[in-house]
């Protein structure tokens, strides 16, 4: 906790709490992609705990297998699914292991992606096309495939894309990050006006610093780097993962139907502080420890 005098924004209520009535996702499918570990885990334990059957799509055994513990440990209805997102047609064969499993889902949580922090100078052409192509592209297709089947069908669904502050901002070393999710902002907006006449609702969903058991080496290392991180956040305290959850909940569920094209941003604000004076500025490179730049 922060050693402020000042105290913050209150906790969250009590993990397994929900603002949402019990039963709320009862006879519901909600697909995620990358749900089986970190903020994917949070978000689709809280659409369980409401009564959602789970798809959990991941290409990554090991967290297929973190998935089905972790939906089995809240007595939810879970199927996994092998998936690499970047590949529109084993996006495909997902759906379908999800409609045999549970029916076309209803709710699609895009949360896969990938990051690391590098400067944009040393940033080789392969690993500027996978962060895109998985954060960008991959959203994209499972979107697609979704809305697709949903008109099809004829039938409702909401999506929820996760995107990141530095859409709007820009994140210096980050920038085949920043530049992909600026790319899922806009789909948000662009889709929700696209698909809304069939029924198909798209918000975003972007977190602040929530701390997990599987955050990536950036924030890992942010984190060390800073003892005391509360006291750098505007409410004094980082999330709960639950929190990023229960907003997801809400936006996909009968209460917030009116609500599309909007990215909500969980974050106490974090990413709106500016201080009166700025400090002096230090480079990525000064910054991630790296030499002068050669060429």
């Amino acid at each position: 906790m922060s050693t402020s005098t000042h105290p913050g924004l209150p906790d969250a209520a009590p993990a397994g709490e929900s603002a949402l009535p019990a039963g709320t996702y009862d006879g519901k499918t909600v697909f995620v992609t990358g749900g089986g570990t970190g903020l994917g885990k949070a978000i689709a334990t809280e659409f369980a705990r409401l009564g959602a059957a789970i798809v959990v799509a991941s290409r990554k055994p090991e967290h297929l297998r973190a998935a089905r513990e972790a939906m089995t440990e809240v007595s939810a209805k879970v199927a996994t699914v092998v998936c690499d997102i970047r590949d529109p047609e084993s996006v495909a064969t997902a759906f379908d292991a999800a409609a045999e499993a549970f029916g076309l889902p209803d709710v699609l949580v895009n949360n896969a992606a990938a990051n690391f922090p590098v400067p944009a100078e040393d940033m080789s052409p392969k690993a500027w096309r996978t962060v895109v192509d998985i954060t960008l592209n991959g959203t994209y297709f499972v979107a697609r495939e979704f809305g697709r089947r949903h008109m099809t069908a004829g039938t409702p669904g909401s999506i929820i894309n996760v995107g990141a502050s530095y859409a709007w901002t820009g994140g210096p070393g980050f920038a085949h990050s920043a530049a992909a999710k600026a790319g899922v902002k806009n789909m948000v907006e662009t889709l929700a006006v696209e698909w809304g006449p069939y029924g198909i609702q798209v918000n975003g969903l972007v977190p602040g610093l929530f701390p997990h058991d599987d955050m990536t080496d950036d924030i890992k290392s942010n984190l060390a780097r800073t003892h005391e991180k509360d006291a750098c956040q505007p409410a004094l305290r980082v999330g709960r993962p639950r929190e990023l959850g229960w907003a997801a909940t809400f936006l996909a569920s009968p209460y917030a139907r009116f609500i599309s094209g909007h990215t909500l941003v969980v974050d106490g604000a974090n990413w709106q502080r500016r201080t009166l004076t700025n400090p002096p500025v230090t480079t990525i490179r000064d910054q991630m420890g790296k030499p002068p730049f050669t060429g």
